[in-house]
């Protein structure tokens, strides 16, 4: 009797895979691996627009660290490999949203501070025509300018949190009037000082956008004779660009905006909502937060006159379940952030970014397409 029945006869020829198993095996492991690594770890993405210029440029590749704020689990599992809402060349979508799991967030290094620049899912995607899944949104890229529970306001395009100014971006743009003694601006200039977007007011007169030093330069020049910020003025709203609450009118109570005529340089104040704040709901503050309550924390809202209705019943107050940010783009008149459409839910929050690690000018020349001073270079 064999007493080593349970060893393994070495004897005996192990069968060898096939080429074609092979390669599928390891095509299996990457893509996992690398699904892997997509989710929990890091991931890359580029600046697509200019709405951060020019802390970051069109163009810049960077890392986005999952880590940092914690890695957020697939919300919407079921996807094709590799792509994030719609497939390449058919233009159809990259996942089915049959099934949608809970919101769930791994602990982080931090939460997200006040000036970190943070990648996340752009809300106003949860509208039409895209009606899309938190995590299938388009990934968008701002500032953080406010967390849970900050009050926060703007006035002459300066941002006060909890009453104290915060510290502008020190690349980031604005608008500018450049007022000239009638000669034209040199185009090496113009290169060298990035005005970009540059419109004419009339025959001595220009509008540019760029960043504070650079409008401090052209100040230096003997054909300047001024370079002013273009801020819109206090107390008139902007009825062809609306800015939040008035660009999502839906949950107003009264027929009109009356203490909301603010502009993308005069905002606020605001209260940043956070998880447990229960705010009163009246005329003045359901317009501001009934869309978080509705859209991101999937309430079911109805006004019947001048009474609120939550989830079938009538209320005048509403205990937050998410935390929020408010998120703005370095490029002040460039960008379309929590001014148009209001406060960023945590569940969209992809995480941090951290560094560049390539940068490409489509428009330059072929010899100097690749940015080399913003090779892996720490994003600020």
């Amino acid at each position: 009797m064999n007493w080593k029945f349970w060893k393994k006869d070495k004897s005996k020829n192990k069968k060898k895979k096939g080429a074609v198993r092979e390669w599928a095996d390891a095509i299996v492991f990457a893509v996992i691996a690398a699904t892997l690594i997509r989710t929990l770890f890091i991931e890359a993405y580029v600046i697509p627009s200019g709405s951060m210029e020019s802390s970051l440029l069109i163009g810049d590749y960077l890392f986005v660290s999952k880590v940092n704020y914690g890695a957020r689990m697939p919300i919407t599992p079921v996807a094709f490999p590799f792509t994030h809402h719609t497939m390449p060349l058919i233009g159809t979508k990259a996942y089915w949203d049959g099934i949608q799991l809970p919101y769930y967030r791994l602990p982080g290094f931090s939460d997200i501070k006040k000036g970190d620049i943070v990648v996340f899912n752009a809300p106003i995607e949860a509208d039409s025509p895209y009606y899309r899944p938190v995590d299938k949104r388009e990934n968008i890229i701002k500032r953080c300018q406010g967390t849970p529970g900050d009050t926060l306001s703007l006035v002459d395009a300066q941002v006060y949190v909890n009453g104290k100014a915060r510290p502008a971006a020190e690349k980031g743009e604005m608008a500018y009037v450049v007022k000239t003694d009638g000669s034209q601006i040199n185009p090496q200039l113009i290169d060298e000082l990035h005005l970009a977007d540059i419109a004419t007011i009339n025959n001595t007169d220009f509008k540019t956008n760029t960043t504070i030093a650079s409008a401090n330069t052209l100040k230096g020049y003997s054909n300047i004779k001024s370079v002013t910020p273009d801020i819109a003025p206090k107390g008139i709203s902007d009825d062809l660009n609306p800015v939040y609450p008035a660009a999502h009118p839906k949950y107003k109570i009264t027929p009109n905006f009356p203490h909301y005529s603010w502009n993308v340089d005069n905002f606020g104040p605001v209260v940043i909502p956070k998880k447990g704040w229960t705010v009163k709901l009246d005329s003045l503050t359901f317009p501001v937060y009934g869309r978080a309550i509705e859209i991101y924390e999937h309430n079911k809202v109805k006004v019947v006159g001048k009474d609120i209705f939550i989830n079938d019943k009538k209320t005048d107050t509403y205990t937050f379940k998410l935390n929020y940010y408010w998120m703005m783009g370095d490029n002040r008149h460039n960008s379309t952030d929590s001014r148009y459409w209001g406060f960023l839910p945590e569940d969209h929050v992809v995480g941090k970014a951290l560094f560049t690690w390539l940068s490409i000018d489509s428009t330059a020349s072929f010899v100097n397409k690749i940015r080399w001073n913003r090779l892996f270079r720490g994003i600020h």
